[in-house]
């Protein structure tokens, strides 16, 4: 019973802390493949296989409701506490060698998720693509404002130039 009640704790403080948190079904699969998925998702997530009452009593402790209904067949979770979108990711091209995952929902900062809006979420660009494309139009910007800047000055200077030929002439 104590040990029943610390898991619970553990999946509640993880349910709590996690930015995203997406429910899986690994029927099937191996411990090995199970052990590589692990690997893949490491640096952003944890994944967790409890029984199922543990993981709904620990989902409704921690106001998560998106996997009411959900939590049947052999279940997992994925606690992201990193780039939700590298996980995905990762989720999906595991899912692609190995079909016997399958990604039934999630929930992202709060926000219900269902399968298809995972797989969305997998096809989105890391937050580092995107932190890089936002500083090059950011950039761009500056450059453009430089030049409108300076454009009116060089134009003065080049009339000031041609008067000046004019008058020497």
């Amino acid at each position: 019973m104590a040990n029943k009640e610390a898991t619970v704790a553990e999946l509640t403080e993880k349910f709590s802390s996690s930015t995203a948190v997406l429910l899986t079904e690994y029927r099937g699969l191996t411990v090995e493949q199970l052990k590589q998925l692990r690997r893949d998702i490491s640096e952003n997530a944890t994944y967790s296989v409890a029984k199922n009452t543990l993981l709904s009593i620990a989902a409704k402790n921690a106001g998560v409701t998106a996997f009411d209904g959900h939590l049947f067949g052999p279940s997992a979770m994925v606690f992201v506490h990193g780039d939700a979108v590298s996980v995905a990711k990762a989720l999906r091209d595991f899912a692609k060698e190995n079909p016997l995952l399958v990604v039934k929902n999630g929930v992202l900062d709060g926000a219900p998720l269902s399968a298809d809006d995972v797989k969305k979420l997998a096809d989105l660009e890391t937050r580092e693509v995107l932190l890089a494309k936002a500083a090059g139009v950011f950039k761009a910007s500056l450059f453009s404002a430089a030049y409108l800047f300076n454009a009116p000055l060089s134009q003065a200077v080049r009339t000031v130039d041609a008067l000046r030929a004019k008058k020497d002439a």
